[in-house]
């Protein structure tokens, strides 16, 4: 489907445009369980959420949301079964490569954090290509978090930090938020407004730690392949009934 002929996802009456958040984090979880009820093997609960993903990001256009952040595969994912990792990790390039096109066509910025050297050499340089084929685009910021872990992106930070204090090149007293920020892999990037997490864990895994610290989270029971625009509606609306202090009164 063409960017030409696709639905368009029309913005829910009750929700407020101008309170939208302008970044939205996903932690999509449940893939596996949703493929496990139907007596599906795994990976059909990965393709699956696959098209939960695209729905979610083209419902984050159309509406307005300048960022979505989703958690596509962890440092500690690794340790799966070794079928389900390399099937992961075929799966994450053949999308590329199948929706590069239409990411072009709807001006989506593709960008990849997390410790990208780890991965197959034929999906870094897809990824590579993906992301150089769109800078330019001026539409929503798509970010998939591969390899990713977050102590492990605080840790980089700090070594490249002491590493510079090291050589002399700044000084202790120099290191604030903002240089910080700067060493770690989303630098440049505005926080998360809302991190989603589904299948009902009440947890972050290693997502985004630094990033998340005045995030709003919702947690809803919903197996990621069945996060479809309706429920981000809920998501959405339940967000904009908050009231977002920031450790203030």
């Amino acid at each position: 489907m063409s960017a030409k002929t696709r639905v368009i996802y029309e913005l829910p009456a009750d929700l407020d445009q101008s309170r939208l958040p302008k970044h939205i984090a996903v932690i999509m979880d449940g893939n596996g369980r949703w493929a496990k009820r139907r007596g599906l093997p795994r990976t059909m609960g990965h393709r699956r959420g696959v098209d939960a993903l695209k729905e979610a990001l083209r419902c984050c256009r159309d509406w307005g949301v300048q960022a979505l952040t989703a958690y596509a595969f962890s440092t500690e994912n690794w340790g799966r079964p070794l079928e389900e990792v390399d099937f992961l990790m075929a799966l994450f390039e053949r999308v590329l490569m199948r929706e590069l096109r239409e990411m072009m066509e709807e001006e989506v910025r593709i960008q990849f954090v997390g410790n990208l050297t780890a991965l197959p050499k034929s999906l870094q340089k897809q990824i590579e290509y993906s992301m150089e084929e769109t800078k330019t685009n001026k539409g929503i910021l798509f970010t998939i978090a591969t390899n990713y872990g977050g102590r492990q992106e605080i840790l980089s930070a700090c070594r490249k930090i002491a590493t510079q204090v090291k050589q002399g090149l700044i000084q202790p007293e120099d290191i604030d938020e903002t240089l910080f920020e700067q060493h770690l892999y989303t630098a440049g990037m505005c926080h998360p407004d809302l991190l989603i997490r589904t299948s009902g864990e009440l947890r972050i895994s290693n997502f985004l730690l630094w990033q998340l610290a005045y995030a709003e989270i919702y947690v809803t029971d919903t197996l990621w392949p069945d996060f479809d625009h309706t429920e981000l509606h809920l998501a959405l609306s339940s967000y904009q009934k908050r009231e977002r202090r920031f450790g203030k009164v």
